[in-house]
């Protein structure tokens, strides 16, 4: 039985920021997630991809905000439950809760924090038959390593900011790169749709839209694509295919443990503490919704500092609240260690 103060379910950048923001009210955590590392989606699908609205960072890279964010919880020393998946949540006699996993291990903990990003996730499939024979031979649903493309021909297909963003990375390394999108809109950020112009204007990428990719051609992996455009057939040469149509997301086990769910996102009142429908239960990230919610990962750190203050109060009911200032008051460590600044500013909140 692993035990802790506070049990987050998911191991992407919004549950590790948790971590830190727990750790400074002295609380400690164990985080679960079904992937083999820490990271989420970051790591999983796209480390290479750079973030561009991360405060103070003018652009980083998604696997380098997860090494700063483990780096910056490494003093609280939290603990990790990796390559399992939370399945069952059980209500213990003494209001503590009680998370199994997959294989069996059991996790008790006063406040459980569900930080899983989308929920489990698969790609969004072309429709065409025959795409299944070339995956992992040339088509790819995720960038995890942009330099395997280096000076060859890809092309992606997709209208939203993946698909464009990583058309603009790409078109730094590819022999060709080929954007194709059945609208003549996208639905990505207006500067990334000015930049994929200035590209194709500039004659560093191929634009075709409105088109379709119907089908694939080669023997052992990809050879070409062929895409359908004003109802004429052209055959493209190709080394990678990438279908960048999104995620579908899926909340699993999740969706059976009594939370109050809408439109595949956990509910949870923003107007207090993101708490779901049980009490003891937040729910942080992109896999919580409210009025007004936006899908960012700058938000999901505001959500989980808002969670952490209403963590304590449940866990330390007889303890007056004391909201350090870390610039002045410095950080202390589970270890005793401390980082400290001159001077001493603390503002006690009732």
């Amino acid at each position: 039985m692993i035990k802790t103060d506070i049990l987050i379910i998911g191991a992407g950048p919004v549950g590790l920021f948790a971590v830190f923001e727990a750790g400074l009210l002295k609380m400690k955590c164990h985080l679960i997630d079904i992937l083999p590392k820490p990271g989420g989606q970051c790591i999983e699908l796209y480390p290479k991809k750079p973030i561009y609205d991360i405060p103070a960072y003018p652009e980083i890279l998604a696997g380098d905000l997860i090494e700063n964010l483990l780096k910056q919880n490494s003093q609280f020393k939290p603990g990790f439950t990796l390559g399992e998946k939370a399945e069952k949540l059980l209500k213990n006699d003494d209001g503590s809760f009680t998370v199994v996993t997959n294989k069996g291990t059991l996790h008790r903990a006063p406040i459980v924090v569900i930080a899983g990003g989308l929920g489990g996730f698969q790609p969004r499939k072309p429709s065409f038959v025959g795409i299944d024979k070339f995956e992992d031979k040339g088509v790819l649903y995720f960038i995890r390593e942009p330099q395997i493309f280096k000076n060859k021909n890809v092309i992606i297909a997709g209208g939203g900011d993946s698909a464009l963003d990583w058309t603009i990375e790409l078109s730094k390394i590819a022999k060709n790169i080929t954007l194709i999108h059945r609208r003549n809109e996208f639905r990505g950020a207006n500067d990334s749709v000015e930049k994929v112009q200035l590209l194709k204007d500039q004659n560093k990428i191929n634009l075709i839209t409105p088109a379709e990719v119907i089908s694939l051609n080669g023997n052992d992996k990809l050879n070409s694509v062929v895409v359908k455009k004003d109802n004429e057939n052209i055959e493209i040469k190709a080394d990678y295919f990438i279908p960048l149509f999104g995620l579908t997301p899926k909340l699993g086990s999740i969706s059976e443990w009594g939370l109050e769910i809408e439109k595949n996102s956990i509910l949870v009142n923003n107007s207090l503490d993101y708490q779901t429908n049980i009490p003891g239960v937040f729910a942080i990230g992109d896999i919580n919704t409210y009025p007004g919610k936006l899908n960012l990962i700058l938000c999901g750190f505001h959500e989980a500092a808002l969670m952490c203050q209403a963590a304590f109060k449940i866990i330390n009911p007889e303890k007056k609240f004391i909201l350090k200032y870390t610039t002045v008051s410095g950080v202390e460590g589970f270890d005793g260690s401390i980082k400290k600044a001159e001077g001493s500013v603390v503002k006690s909140i009732k």
